[in-house]
């Protein structure tokens, strides 16, 4: 499998869990550019690209980020690099970056471990809008 599929970031997301899902969408609404693109970690893509960096995906509770020279982001880094790509005022996500990685990554993964019971789980993945469908990575 080639390092990235698109010449765009890749986003992995859970696509059961509500929270992420809507955070999904929040990211395609503000993302001018249509630079990113999405795929679910329950997809046969996120599985294989999970595979292929040795990260077991089904006990990865984190948004995963791809870059286009096939570098894999996780957890909170992965979160405000998306955040800064998009520019404008999300730019100054790169002010936590203060704070090291691992406590970031402990109020990150409290919430990823909360989230099913916050946020709410859904038996199947969000499917987008036919106008976003094209930013989904299917193979």
């Amino acid at each position: 499998m080639p390092a990235n599929p698109t010449s765009n970031p890749v986003i992995l997301f859970d696509g059961h869990c509500n929270l992420c899902n809507g955070w999904v969408q929040w990211v395609l609404k503000r993302d001018r550019k249509g630079q990113y693109r999405f795929a679910s970690l329950q997809s046969e893509f996120g599985q294989r690209l999970m595979r292929s960096h040795n990260r077991e995906s089904k006990a990865l509770e984190s948004v995963v980020l791809l870059s286009p020279s096939g570098e894999l982001f996780t957890h909170s880094t992965a979160a405000l690099k998306i955040a800064e790509g998009m520019g404008g005022i999300y730019r100054l996500a790169r002010i936590l970056r203060v704070f090291p990685r691992g406590l970031r990554d402990l109020v990150y993964n409290w919430i990823a471990r909360n989230r099913y019971r916050w946020f709410g789980r859904s038996e199947s993945c969000w499917l987008p809008r036919p106008e976003w469908q094209d930013r989904f990575v299917n193979n």
